[in-house]
């Protein structure tokens, strides 16, 4: 009953902002622990040290979620790699399989992902996820934010790195299970039903995130701000549907594993 009570108030407290068209910008950061696998038991603990160290741009990197009332961006903040760090180019980028921004239109229920993959551009074309969040009673501050929590179970995203993850095993039993736990932290004090990624959907905006290996936490919010803010959808690349750019994905990783395979084996 407290927490309905809070709730509630909350919402009313934010009619004056729903009550005009308003504008912000959500700054995130993101980190995901390493898993090296069973190729990574062979390694030192200085070598491992020093691959962490290496892939840390593409393990920490930070976002920023554009939105205004029924449209978003969320694209990766520009940054300058040290010499030699690798940044988010090369092995570390593609093997994310999520590199571009992912545009949202909450209205028309239309998801957009600007990749690149293999050196080619696609515009992976969607409808914005349907998630079965459950609210949950618990509640806590995100800076100046009162945020409650929610959970859901979610599929497990298909990408080059959980492609060959997948290849490696021997025995199908071993694969884990395909779909995985998310929990949520949104405020009803920034009134839209977006969030960072794909995530969406719930009475406030999405500032923290918890799923598998991954945190992604919201560390600036700016409403309104001087500049106005234009959000347009991309056009640029082939256009493909989710599962049509999963079996590229499934496909390319086959012949990497082959010619990965093809040296080792006339060994």
């Amino acid at each position: 009953m407290k927490r309905t009570f809070i709730l509630f108030f909350l919402i009313l407290g934010s009619f004056s902002i729903t009550a005009q068209d308003f504008q912000g910008k959500a700054y995130y950061k993101t980190k995901t622990t390493m898993d090296f696998g069973s190729w990574g038991d062979k390694m030192s603990s200085e070598r491992k040290k020093m691959m962490k160290e290496r892939m840390r741009p593409y393990l920490e990197p930070t976002f920023i979620l554009t939105f205004e009332r029924e449209k978003s961006v969320y694209k990766e903040q520009e940054r300058l790699d040290a010499p030699g760090s690798g940044g988010r180019s090369g092995w570390g980028k593609m093997m994310s399989g999520n590199s571009g921004p992912i545009f949202k239109n909450l209205k028309t229920k239309k998801f957009i992902q600007d990749s690149e993959f293999m050196g080619k551009k696609f515009l992976i074309t969607d409808s914005v996820n349907k998630f079965n969040w459950v609210l949950e009673k618990e509640q806590k501050m995100i800076g100046n934010y009162l945020c409650f929590k929610a959970t859901a179970e979610i599929p497990r995203k298909k990408t080059i790195s959980s492609e060959w993850r997948k290849l490696e095993k021997s025995d199908s039993t071993d694969i884990q299970n395909d779909y995985i736990k998310v929990n949520a932290w949104y405020s009803p004090q920034i009134p839209i039903a977006n969030g960072p990624s794909e995530f969406d959907g719930l009475p406030g905006l999405i500032l923290e995130l918890n799923y598998e290996k991954t945190v992604i936490l919201c560390t600036k919010v700016v409403m309104n701000p001087e500049k106005k803010i234009q959000i347009n959808e991309p056009r640029k690349g082939e256009v493909v549907s989710k599962n049509e750019y999963d079996k590229i994905v499934e496909v390319k990783v086959k012949e990497m594993r082959e010619m990965y395979r093809g040296p080792r084996s006339k060994r």
